[in-house]
């Protein structure tokens, strides 16, 4: 058992468990009012977070020992799930805040777009990696993949769910340009893409997302409406300091936060645990994607390369976001920060994503301890010149 544990990357291992620990004893904290305010006991949404912390723990260990290779042979199927979780959610969805995102179960809630993240990774890496030999082959090795990529968008978008679909795009841009593609056709797709961007922004433009843009970079033109929540959130990072109020001290999660155990979470920290707090989170999310990205670069396998770039690029976009809204840099779109913010989906999917990743790790760490075994027809020869220099060969 200890022999096994030795071929997984500790930093991988370890550092999302932290984080997550981190996160609930913080979403205890920022949740407590709240929770009660709703009717509930104090502890409310500590027990379900905890309780989705068991369900992902396991797909973690699930995901550690599960061979990342045989991921490629079940795209077809996880790709087919995912297709119909988003289609389904169109019609037996709840509707919250005007968008229908949720299964909702009574006993638990479930976020198709979620699960979409992940699933569309395994699918670009696993069919990009397959098409590396007529790569530069724009209508063969490139377009194809990209309507199902389209799909996934649109479905997302029709809920609709413009965060998580920004991260969607933005993933399957970093496993496409990483996939070794022409720097012409990433031109044209970037040129696609804006095409298609300008076709859809007046459908896309609505009064409650032209708010949330003039909140974000004119907050304080109208203080008691759309400004009001970033600007509750200035206060929260302003009151911090260097080392914050405490832990449980903070007042902005007293009804003035919207949000404050999910998408503002990193404010209460801030308040709280002020600079230190912060510089923490993101240095263990900076950890994880960097390890991750060296990961794909050590990887032998175009799949297992183009799966950690896909898992590390997800995790760094979706924090950026988080943070850049609650600090002003992006409009608020309900993005949660990974691994720290309530919220059972998207834990499960990121420990998901971290063990498989981890299996990646695995495969990179066992690869690098296999002897070299020269081919018969390249054993080693050795052979002087007329220097008098030797060369092995």
């Amino acid at each position: 058992m200890i022999k096994r544990l030795k071929d997984y990357d500790f930093t991988l291992m370890f550092t999302p468990l932290l984080l997550t620990a981190f996160g609930i004893v913080m979403i205890y904290s920022a949740s407590m009012v709240l929770a009660v305010y709703e009717g509930y006991e104090s502890n409310h949404y500590l027990i379900k977070q905890i309780q989705w912390f068991a369900i992902a723990l396991v797909a973690f260990v699930l995901t550690c020992s599960f061979p990342y290779k045989y991921y490629q042979k079940l795209m077809k199927l996880i790709t087919l799930i995912v297709i119909g979780l988003l289609v389904g959610v169109l019609f037996l969805g709840t509707e919250a805040n005007g968008a229908k995102s949720w299964y909702d179960f009574g006993f638990a809630s479930m976020q198709p777009a979620e699960f979409a993240k992940l699933g569309l990774i395994i699918y670009l890496a696993s069919i990009y990696s397959k098409k590396q030999s007529y790569i530069n082959e724009f209508n063969k090795g490139v377009l194809p993949p990209l309507v199902l990529t389209a799909l996934v968008l649109g479905l997302i978008m029709m809920q609709p769910d413009v965060g998580t679909a920004a991260i969607i795009f933005i993933i399957a841009c970093s496993v496409i340009f990483s996939s070794g593609i022409r720097f012409k056709h990433l031109f044209m797709l970037v040129l696609l893409g804006v095409a298609l961007l300008a076709f859809a922004i007046p459908s896309m433009v609505t009064e409650e997302r032209v708010a949330r843009f003039a909140g974000a970079y004119q907050p304080f033109e109208d203080p008691q409406d759309d400004g009001y929540h970033l600007i509750q959130s200035y206060l929260a990072i302003g009151v911090g300091g260097l080392t914050g109020e405490g832990l449980g001290g903070s007042v902005q999660k007293l009804g003035y936060l919207l949000e404050p155990h999910t998408d503002f979470i990193m404010a209460v920290i801030a308040e709280e645990l002020g600079f230190v707090g912060v510089v923490l989170v993101i240095g263990m999310l900076a950890i994880i994607v960097l390890r991750g990205l060296f990961i794909s670069r050590k990887c032998r396998d175009s799949f297992g390369a183009l799966l950690a770039i896909g898992i590390s690029s997800m995790i760094g976009i979706q924090a950026f976001i988080n943070l850049g809204a609650i600090s002003g840099i992006l409009p608020i779109t309900g993005v949660p920060l990974p691994f720290v913010s309530y919220g059972g989906s998207s834990l499960v999917i990121m420990l998901a994503s971290m063990g498989i990743l981890n299996n990646v790790a695995k495969t990179v760490k066992q690869q690098e301890q296999e002897p070299a075994v020269p081919h018969e027809k390249d054993e080693a020869k050795e052979f002087t010149t007329k220097g008098g220099k030797t060369w092995v060969r």
